[in-house]
């Protein structure tokens, strides 16, 4: 299996397939911020990041430009790869609690972060051919990781696994249940069950305003800890 997401790994940042996500990941990448000038940014497809058999996935919505966009793993150089990296390591997920680039010490525990969307979007927003275009990887990554239980990190996230689920064979309720913080589903296939946990997206807009606290991350992730442990 490690082998199998070594393959899916490279294949995802080989890809090419998006013209707009392919222009805008380099534009950025060409261009930088003021704070990262003097930087290589990775401008690439974003891999997951943590161990291969997890049983906790999270899944987020798409790199930031300047934040995994930049260095090359997923939640990593911004301010919400900080709030959600901090709360992973208050939970006993992480082995630190921050994340500035790839080797920085940083491993993950029983835990994988990934995205629906692999390439940073204009203004954070795939299109739903964007999304559906890169479905396959999250569904490959699903399949290899098996895990027990995924933390899903706002609206986004919710609805393009939910389709993915489906995709692969799990039955997903109709109408598809709507996203929520702290909102628990659990699909089945077959004898086989997954539980999935809502949560608000770690964006500045939702850490800043209060509408995510830290002690509301926490919660989530050691339900999922207690879940995946059943």
């Amino acid at each position: 299996m490690p082998d199998a997401l070594a393959d899916l790994d490279a294949e995802v940042v080989a890809c090419r397939a998006c013209p707009r996500l392919v222009a805008w990941r380099e534009e950025v990448g060409r261009v930088r911020r003021a704070a990262f000038r003097d930087e290589t940014y990775w401008a690439r497809p974003v891999p997951g990041f943590g161990e291969p058999h997890a049983r906790v996935l999270v899944v987020g919505l798409a790199p930031a430009a300047h934040g995994a966009n930049r260095t090359g793993r997923m939640f990593t150089g911004d301010r919400s790869g900080d709030f959600l990296f901090a709360a992973m390591h208050r939970t006993g997920f992480a082995s630190q609690a921050t994340s500035t680039r790839i080797g920085d010490g940083l491993t993950l525990t029983d835990i994988r972060a990934t995205a629906p969307v692999r390439c940073a979007p204009p203004d954070n927003a795939p299109t739903p051919d964007e999304r559906r275009t890169c479905a396959p990887f999250l569904a490959r990554e699903l399949e290899i990781v098996d895990p027990a239980v995924v933390v899903v990190l706002g609206g986004f996230g919710w609805q393009a696994l939910l389709a993915t689920l489906r995709d692969l064979g799990w039955d997903v309720p109709r109408p598809r249940p709507a996203f929520g913080h702290g909102v628990e589903l659990v699909v089945t296939r077959g004898t086989t069950s997954l539980t999935l946990l809502g949560c608000f997206h770690v964006s500045q807009q939702n850490t800043f305003t209060g509408r995510l606290t830290p002690d509301m991350l926490d919660a989530v992730l050691l339900r999922a800890r207690a879940l995946s442990e059943v």
